[in-house]
């Protein structure tokens, strides 16, 4: 995620320099076309009327870009409510049948590291699992138990079987008396709310904006300023040289060639990129959250912005 104010123009470059590029090779040509005299000057109304509707189909597009942006965000936000509630209650829970005759505090404990941990499992491997980024060994300070590390091999859905694995180990602990009474139920529920945020942010990452917005929108940015320089010329003439048209067709392209990138990039917030939802991050503070509610002390440091970006 982008958190400066300014940005480079070199990495804004890098998106946007074959359009322009194009845009200022055809303000050349019709440059040099006009000068030796087969060209002659259009009027500058009909690239008006084009130039507008250009504009509102690529706010239509910019604004569908954000608003899926903006639903990864809030889907990250509901994980880490619903990630902080799910601990809470393992821990509430648990401790609430200290009085009863089962309760052994050793299994309690190991239960709640083990509930907690490997809730972190399933958060940093759905981050993973969206960016598609190799699992490696990134997992394993968070998988207590050897059943989880063949998970971790064998899973095609990594995150799906983790939250399967928390559901049985809930009922294992409502067997052996950690849990009791109508605990399963409200955790349940939680776990239910984690299985639909999952599945949603999976939804956005393998059901892209329908295509014919992204193809014919970069079309006809392509065309219109292929074309543009034909109508700048009357305009150029008449301000004292033909060859204004090179600046102000380079002019009109970075606009809207930005606009068409800004949309194209923000439309998938979990390709690994600097303009996505920041997930490390995000993953590192249900972390610290979810140790601090463990009792732990040694917390890992809160992920902070790098030269204006936060992963």
């Amino acid at each position: 995620m982008i958190t400066k104010r300014n940005f480079n123009p070199l990495k804004v470059a890098q998106y946007v320099w074959r359009d322009v590029a194009l845009a200022g090779g055809a303000a050349t040509a019709v440059a040099l076309v006009h000068q030796a005299g087969y060209l002659l000057a259009l009027s500058f109304s009909p690239v008006a009327v084009l130039g507008t509707a250009l504009a509102i189909f690529l706010a239509f597009r910019a604004n569908t870009a954000f608003v899926r942006w903006q639903e990864g965000a809030q889907l990250w936000a509901n994980i880490v409510n619903a990630s902080r509630v799910f601990s809470r209650l393992i821990i509430t829970f648990t401790d609430s049948h200290q009085h009863t005759a089962v309760y052994n505090q050793e299994v309690a404990t190991r239960f709640k590291q083990e509930m907690l941990y490997r809730h972190l499992a399933w958060v940093n491997a759905l981050r993973l699992q969206l960016r598609r980024q190799e699992i490696g060994t990134e997992l394993t300070p968070f998988l207590p138990q050897p059943s989880d590390h063949d998970l971790v091999r064998t899973a095609t859905n990594l995150p799906n079987l983790l939250l399967q694995k928390q559901g049985q180990e809930i009922y294992q602990a409502m067997a052996t008396g950690v849990l009791q009474g109508f605990d399963s139920f409200q955790l349940e529920g939680q776990l239910a709310a984690l299985s639909a945020a999952q599945a949603n942010c999976e939804r956005l990452k393998n059901i892209p904006i329908p295509r014919q917005y992204d193809y014919f929108t970069r079309l006809f940015v392509r065309l219109f300023v292929v074309v543009l320089p034909l109508f700048l010329v009357n305009t150029a003439v008449v301000d004292g040289s033909v060859w204004l048209i090179l600046p102000l067709t380079l002019l009109i392209a970075f606009l809207f060639t930005t606009i068409e990138r800004i949309a194209a990039v923000n439309e998938d917030p979990f390709e690994n990129r600097l303009t996505d939802v920041p997930l490390t991050a995000i993953c590192r503070d249900i972390e610290r959250d979810l140790r601090a509610m463990l009792g732990e002390e040694k917390l890992p440091d809160p992920l902070l912005p790098q030269e204006g970006y936060l992963w």
